[in-house]
C-alpha cells in the first residue's frame, strides 16, 4: 500500500515536470505511512501544528475554511496524487482544514524526508515549487468563479476542471466520471444554496449537457459544457499529451 502512495506521487510529479528515472526512484524510496479514513473525517484541521505532508492515494477530499456562522466554504477538491498540505513544508500550523469526503486512503511523508529528497533531487525540488504554484493558479481560477461567474457558470467550470484532473490520472475512462461529492459540498464550494446546484444540474441535463446518477456523472456534450464554464484548462498547467487537450471528447 506504501508504493500505491510513491507511485501516486510520481504519476502526479510527472504531470507536472519532467522527471528522470533517478528522480522517480528516489521518490519511491521516500518512507510512506498509509491510512484509510472514513467519509467526512478532518484529517488535519486549522489551527494544528504539522510536521508531515499527505498524498491522496484513493477517494477523494478537500479543504475548507468553517466560518463563525457555521457555513462552511470549501476551496479546493482533491484528486489522486494530490498532495493537499504541500505548503506545510514551510507553514507549519494549519490555516484551514483538510477533510476526506468519501472513504479515502491518505499517504503521510515526513517534512524531513521531502527536504532530503529535495536537497539530493533538484528536478524533484523544482516539481514540488511548481506543483504549489499550480495550487495558486487553480485558487486564482476559482476567486474569478466565485467572484464574476454565473452560478451556472461557474458549476460548469468545476465539473470541466474535475473531469480533466481525473482523466489525467486515469480515473475517468471517456466521458464518465466517478464524483463522490453530494450536492451539499457542491454548494459549499461553488458559494450557492443547494437548491440553487440542483436547479442548475437539472438543467444541464434538460439542456443534454451531461446525466449524473449518484456518483456517476457522464459528460455527454463536452464544447457546451466548456463554454458554460468559460473553461480553459491552460491554468492546470499541466503536461498533457495533445490527444487530452480536448478531453473529456464528447460530440457536440
Amino acid at each position: 500500500m506504501t508504493d500505491d502512495a510513491r507511485r501516486a506521487l510520481v504519476r502526479r510529479l510527472d504531470l507536472v515536470a519532467e522527471l528522470d528515472d533517478d528522480d522517480r526512484a528516489a521518490i519511491m524510496k521516500l518512507p510512506v505511512t498509509t491510512k484509510d479514513v472514513e467519509a467526512d473525517v478532518d484529517i488535519v484541521r486549522e489551527g494544528e501544528e504539522v510536521n508531515q505532508c499527505c498524498v491522496l492515494v484513493e477517494g477523494f477530499t478537500c479543504r475548507y475554511r468553517d466560518i463563525r456562522d457555521g457555513k462552511r466554504q470549501i476551496i479546493a477538491f482533491h484528486v489522486p496524487g494530490d498532495i493537499p498540505d504541500l505548503h506545510s513544508l514551510h507553514i507549519h500550523r494549519m490555516d484551514h482544514s483538510f477533510a476526506s469526503t468519501t472513504r479515502s486512503r491518505i499517504g503521510f511523508v515526513p517534512h524531513s524526508a521531502i527536504w532530503d529528497l529535495c536537497m539530493s533531487r533538484q528536478r524533484v525540488a523544482a516539481a514540488l515549487w511548481l506543483e504549489t504554484l499550480i495550487d495558486g493558479a487553480m485558487f486564482r481560477e476559482w476567486i474569478v468563479g466565485l467572484g464574476r461567474r454565473t452560478g451556472k457558470s461557474r458549476t460548469a467550470h468545476l465539473l470541466c476542471e474535475l473531469a480533466v484532473r481525473l482523466r489525467a490520472v486515469g480515473l475517468a475512462p471517456g466521458d464518465v466520471l466517478h464524483l463522490p461529492l453530494t450536492q451539499h459540498e457542491l454548494a459549499d464550494a461553488l458559494g450557492l444554496t443547494v437548491v440553487t446546484v440542483n436547479r442548475v444540474l437539472q438543467e444541464f441535463k434538460q439542456e443534454g449537457l451531461l446525466d449524473r446518477e449518484r456518483s456517476r456523472l457522464t459528460i455527454k456534450n463536452w464544447s457546451a459544457l466548456a463554454r458554460a464554464g468559460d473553461f480553459d484548462l491552460n491554468y492546470l498547467h499541466m503536461r498533457l499529451p495533445v490527444s487530452m487537450d480536448r478531453q473529456p471528447a464528447s460530440a457536440d
